[in-house]
């Protein structure tokens, strides 16, 4: 069992930056792929970035590419998404999950684990 907690969400203006992290407990010493997605209002949960333990392949929507930015700390079982030039329909809950059975997951039942998620407003 992998406990997420992610911690970082607030309102932010258009254009603003805000940084997401995600704190991993449990049976952390397995080889996950960690992801993160986002629910908007009134939409579907859709994939945001996943990056793997390593740090070496990382993945991203390209709604998000050149703007948000997956990193992680396996030392301090850590992910972070850094998110910069934040618009608008950037506006979601952000969700942190854990995959444990596919290399390069990024459908939302390809994942685990999932924490309760953090609220990401931006305002125009």
């Amino acid at each position: 069992q992998v406990q997420l907690v992610e911690t970082g969400g607030g309102a932010v203006q258009a254009g603003g930056s805000l940084r997401l992290s995600c704190a991993a407990s449990g049976r952390t010493d397995s080889n996950y792929v960690m992801g993160w997605f986002r629910q908007p209002p009134g939409k579907e949960r859709e994939f945001v970035a996943r990056i793997s333990r390593n740090g070496a392949s990382k993945h991203y929507a390209d709604s998000v590419k050149g703007r948000f930015t997956i990193s992680n700390d396996n030392a301090k079982n850590m992910v972070f998404l850094q998110m910069n030039t934040l618009k608008p329909e950037d506006t979601a809950v952000y969700y942190c999950a854990a995959s444990g059975r596919y290399i390069f997951p990024t459908a939302q039942n390809e994942y685990d684990y999932w924490g309760q998620g953090t609220q990401v407003t931006v305002s125009s």
